[in-house]
């Protein structure tokens, strides 16, 4: 990992195949997933969502959330999102590429973007959907000490998943799946 840089994850990205989900009754929507350089190593922005939100309370998530219909696209929805949950400028990101769509427990299907802010950078999070603002290390992340696998049976199959623990959160679901994309695309460069 300290072999890690920006350039070798956006070239990582661009040979990304991008697998896109259209399922039908799926409400669309999108999510920022920020990198950037943090005291000598490179951190990815989380949240821990409030409890007035409508989904996912008290939940780590990235920045994002569902398609208005007056966005241009998904990427536009992504760094609205971000805008309006963190503070942080569409003009201060640096868009490097994009991962798999996603489909949550609660019927949305998620297009996932990454990218990336100078650093320091002074975030404004909405206090309304905003309980924390986190900076999570990457190489804390990819030490299999903080990685956990729970295995349950669903449907008569069984179905592992992945999550991830730094310092006192817990990133399961949705985000999980997204921050294992991105882990597995950070070791592949």
């Amino acid at each position: 990992m300290s072999q890690f840089t920006l350039t070798a994850l956006r070239s990582s990205l661009d040979r990304h195949d991008v697998r896109v989900s259209d399922p039908d009754g799926f409400m669309p929507a999108a999510v920022m997933i920020l990198l950037y350089e943090k005291d000598g190593e490179y951190c990815v922005l989380l949240n821990k969502r409030s409890e007035l939100v409508e989904h996912h309370k008290g939940e780590m998530s990235f920045p994002g959330g569902a398609k208005d219909p007056t966005d241009m696209d998904f990427l536009d929805t992504a760094l609205r999102e971000t805008e309006e949950e963190m503070g942080i400028s569409r003009s201060d990101i640096t868009v490097l590429g994009q991962l798999d769509d996603i489909i949550t427990r609660s019927d949305f299907v998620v297009k996932v973007y990454v990218g990336t802010i100078p650093y320091p950078y002074k975030f404004h999070p909405s206090e309304i959907e905003i309980a924390e603002v986190v900076e999570a290390p990457i190489n804390h992340l990819l030490d299999p000490q903080n990685i956990r696998y729970e295995s349950r049976w669903t449907n008569g199959e069984s179905i592992t998943t992945v999550s991830y623990a730094y310092q006192d959160y817990l990133v399961f679901g949705a985000t999980a799946k997204i921050l294992q994309q991105l882990l597995n695309v950070v070791e592949e460069g």
